[in-house]
């Protein structure tokens, strides 16, 4: 069993469906092709490990041709794409205080711990 993202006009997906093993045909065609024609979207074939273009796709995920990337949507301005593993970054790394948990603060461009006030 294999995964499948279907892209829009701007290689936005819209939709992921679970298909046939990725090495099997349909009526002589790869599966990207068979489902995006059954469809008639651009299908796109994502898996959960990430050793497949680089994320497993999302609704709103973007694909990007040049990296054959799947790319979540930017969670801040600030944040910067690691073009290794197409994830997004923050301009400093996140506390490592297990005993904690931190969110970003865009306002300041920091973490700050999470408090039960």
């Amino acid at each position: 069993m294999a995964h499948y993202a279907f892209l829009d006009s701007n290689n936005i997906v819209t939709e992921v469906i679970t298909g046939i093993d990725e090495t099997q045909t349909i009526e002589g065609l790869d599966t990207e092709t068979w489902y995006g024609n059954f469809r008639g979207q651009v299908c796109k074939r994502t898996s959960y490990n990430g050793n497949y273009r680089k994320n497993y796709a999302g609704i709103g995920y973007t694909y990007d041709a040049a990296r054959d990337a799947f790319i979540a949507p930017k969670p801040f301005n600030s944040w910067v794409l690691d073009e290794a593993t197409c994830h997004w970054q923050a301009p400093t790394p996140m506390p490592t205080d297990t005993n904690k948990r931190y969110y970003w603060s865009e306002d300041d461009l920091s973490w700050r711990e999470v408090t039960n006030d």
